[in-house]
């Protein structure tokens, strides 16, 4: 078991330009090459800087090396590569940061470019593996050539980012701009969650050539491949509820109805194969879940707009204006009131044959008709009062004080 390293840090101390953080899990054969390098960078270019070594409760002497050399050891009790960065960012004094894995895969002597790019107003300075260099061996063939280019590619498209290595974790921010952004993900999905959350906040971002080595670890890796990915497509969509709600839901919904209408008038044949009352089935169901789907993005948008993950957006909040609680409760109610005249129609239908047995004809379309706009209905009017519930102190106070 590590022997705990005593930290004594003098509370008047200045403020330093510059704080060097690097996560840190059972990393002693390397912990020490990284602090070295940093620390002896900062005295060559004269630079008021700090190293911070976060460490996530090694047991094999990595705190006492990094302590030993110089750095700021930090205890970090919650496990996770998130949790450990997010630590010492707080903890870190300088206005800017800087951040790299304790493995020895990042040089820690060459971080002129970032430091010159933040002083030069930029706010996140994101590391470029892929235009810097990987060393061969460096990079499971998996993330490089389908892993991070996907994601990456996935992530500049849903959110317009301008990085193109999402998973380089080599960085330099202002340290106030990213505590602003509240991240929150415990593991690796951190550094992805950093650039979302930064693009959604129109922070200035930019990159940095960055040359990734083989890491000097004489064990595997902690990253795991396919649950680190699922976590970062799950980051993505969470943070995107047009992606994962609204578009979706708007083509099954126009897809369906356009089946519906079609079919309303009679079954159609395309070729041999013909298509009536059983397929109609199908996409009156495609019409509510499609709409359905719509009406979570309008929930999931309020609610990460009211949880600052996403910034207002005007033109939601004027449709959210067009359609008050009262405009959707009438809308609700006459496609009930329609759904219901459909099933009378139906029921007549149902009188020509004595209130025999439905196999085919207008009947058992009216009776499918008839249930969808029921069903949207009541899917308008519980949506409009779930709408109203979620903003009802704001939506309060406009109506108390017009």
């Amino acid at each position: 078991m590590e022997v705990e390293p005593t930290i004594a840090v003098d509370p008047g101390l200045g403020t330093p330009e510059l704080s060097i953080v690097m996560p840190c899990l059972n990393e002693a054969k390397t912990v020490g090459t990284c602090v070295t390098k940093a620390l002896a960078w900062l005295e060559r270019h004269d630079i008021d800087g700090e190293v911070i070594v976060a460490d996530n409760g090694s047991t094999d002497g990595s705190r006492a090396i990094a302590a030993r050399l110089g750095a700021r050891v930090l205890p970090v009790a919650s496990r996770g590569y998130g949790n450990a960065l997010r630590a010492g960012i707080e903890a870190a004094r300088g206005k800017f940061v800087i951040m790299g894995d304790s493995d020895d895969s990042y040089d820690f002597s060459a971080l002129e470019g970032f430091v010159a790019r933040l002083r030069a107003g930029y706010d996140l300075v994101l590391g470029n593996r892929f235009q810097g260099g990987i060393a061969p061996g460096a990079m499971p063939a998996l993330h490089k050539f389908f892993g991070n280019p996907l994601l990456t590619a996935i992530g500049r498209a849903l959110y317009g980012s301008p990085s193109q290595d999402f998973y380089c974790g080599l960085r330099g921010f202002r340290r106030d701009a990213i505590l602003s952004l509240d991240l929150d993900a415990a593991g690796m999905e951190f550094a992805v969650e950093m650039i979302v959350k930064a693009t959604i906040r129109n922070l200035r971002i930019t990159e940095m050539p960055t040359r990734l080595s083989v890491d000097g670890r004489d064990r595997p890796s902690h990253l795991r491949s396919w649950r680190d990915g699922w976590r970062t497509l799950r980051l993505f969509l969470l943070l995107c509820p047009r992606a994962l709600f609204l578009y979706p839901g708007a083509v099954i919904f126009l897809v369906g109805l356009a089946g519906t209408l079609i079919l309303l008038t009679g079954g159609i044949a395309v070729g041999s194969v013909a298509f009536a009352e059983h397929t109609m089935v199908m996409t009156a169901a495609a019409i509510n879940i499609g709409f359905e789907s719509m009406l979570f993005w309008a929930f999931a948008k309020v609610i990460t707009i009211q949880r600052g993950l996403l910034l207002h957006d005007a033109l939601f909040e004027k449709l959210r204006r067009a359609v008050p609680l009262e405009r959707g409760l009438v809308l609700g109610v006459a496609l009930f009131l329609l759904g219901l005249a459909l099933f009378a129609l139906a029921l007549a239908e149902w009188l020509k044959v004595g209130f025999g047995p439905l196999t085919r004809g207008n009947a058992i379309r009216l009776v499918i008709a008839s249930s969808t706009t029921l069903m949207l209905g009541a899917q308008i009017l519980y949506g409009s009062f779930f709408l109203y519930l979620l903003d009802y102190r704001a939506a309060h106070r406009d109506e108390t004080s017009a």
